[in-house]
């Protein structure tokens, strides 16, 4: 089985626009892509670690990634899934986001000897000139045709600003300028980029001549990975100071069981033959499947040791309760117990359990939170410092996220 076949068996790919070109290019080593990583965050999340896993194995197939990192197109901001338009990030928010992201790629795409490239598209879009733009490249564009794009249409109720609006110019742009630059001859995406990808090779083919060789390929990686990459609380990072490697092994753990075999098959480097095996399991064997799952993802990003302590905490946490060493912890001070107390919904925000106050009392009111294995069914309730007997409770969310709160 070539590489573009195991990704098919993968379901990887949704949508190409060129297979067979695609196949022997992808299956001979030779292809030059790209995938683009727009910095709105300090941290990568799961989101793009399916796009990382892509890149990582057509790599290890002799292919070339360029990893581009949206230092230009961030000052826009992507309409695609969006209800409303993006807050603007200054310069220097976009930069520390660029500098992170880099960091996290390099550790786990290899940028020695050529092997791959990691660039930032502020360094074409940003020198561009305004007039020039509109001459050169907005004469390729059709607007009948971009208002027919699934990306703006549902934006069209609530208002697209002009900004906004330009953002498939820009990405197209990167995949001309890459063309050129680098020799790029594919691009990857998610479902919900289609139309600008499409964009960027009519750009090649109009500016360059129909003989350019500029092909795209659609992967359903954007959707599924966004889906994959929430949860109530908020983003799963990549970052180990955003997500710790446990509960990061915990949200792997926890999939639901209709997704587990989809997520060993796009995110995991165990064989296909592996994967088949697990799965026949049926009824609570599924758990092997999802701790075999987290364990490799939680390894992929924090490296094997904490993978270790991640596994064991995990099991010695559902088997005893009482091996609380390698759990999750957040250390509070004199100054978090106000009048001797914390409330538990400050002591919930403090480790990072709910993103609001709104989201705690929703979950105390559905039972969903417990301190040293007492439910709290007040909202208002509170901890004294002088209760935390043995220097710590255990902050249980739900049935299977534990959280020590060390004072």
């Amino acid at each position: 089985m070539g590489v573009y076949e195991e990704l098919v068996a993968r379901g990887l790919i949704a949508q190409v626009t060129d297979e067979e070109e695609i196949r022997d290019l992808v299956n001979s080593g030779k292809a030059v892509f790209y995938i683009g990583f727009d910095p709105t965050a300090d941290s990568l999340h799961v989101g793009h670690f399916m796009a990382l896993c892509l890149m990582k194995r057509l790599q290890m197939a002799g292919n070339k990634p360029i990893a581009l990192i949206g230092g230009g197109t961030a000052m826009i901001g992507d309409p695609s899934g969006r209800t409303d338009m993006r807050q603007m990030m200054t310069t220097q928010t976009i930069q520390h986001n660029v500098d992170c992201f880099k960091k996290q790629m390099s550790r786990f795409i290899d940028f020695s000897d050529d092997k791959a490239l990691l660039v930032n598209n502020a360094d074409w879009l940003l020198d561009l000139n305004y007039v020039d733009v509109l001459r050169e490249v907005g004469a390729c564009f059709s607007v009948n045709r971009m208002l027919t794009a699934e990306c703006y249409k549902q934006r069209m109720e609530k208002g697209l600003s002009f900004l906004e609006f330009n953002y498939m110019i820009m990405q197209s742009y990167d995949f001309y300028a890459l063309y050129q630059k680098y020799g790029c001859n594919m691009q990857f995406g998610g479902d919900d980029q289609w139309s600008n990808m499409l964009g960027g090779t009519e750009l090649i083919r109009r500016k360059l001549g129909k003989d350019a060789y500029a092909m795209t390929i659609n992967l359903l990686l954007n959707s599924e990975g966004k889906k994959m990459g929430k949860t109530q609380s908020g983003a799963v990072w990549l970052s180990a100071e955003k997500t710790s490697p446990y509960d990061f092994y915990q949200y792997w753990r926890n999939v639901d069981d209709s997704d587990v075999i989809k997520c060993l098959k796009m995110l995991t480097f165990l064989p296909l033959e592996q994967i088949e095996e697990l799965a026949k399991l049926e009824g609570s064997e599924i758990n092997k499947a999802k701790e075999i799952l987290a364990y490799e993802l939680t390894e992929l990003i924090h490296g094997k040791e904490e993978a270790d302590k991640a596994q064991e905490a995990a099991r010695a946490l559902f088997g005893s309760k009482s091996d609380t060493a390698n759990m999750p912890s957040t250390n509070l001070s004199e100054d978090d117990f106000a009048d001797g107390t914390i409330s538990i919904l400050d002591l919930l925000k403090k480790c990072g359990l709910i993103p609001s106050n709104g989201e705690g009392r929703r979950l105390i009111q559905q039972g969903g939170v417990s301190v040293d294995d007492e439910k709290i069914t007040d909202v208002y309730a509170a901890i004294s410092k002088s209760a935390v007997e043995k220097g710590y409770v255990i902050v249980k969310k739900g049935k299977k996220v534990f959280h020590k709160a060390i004072l």
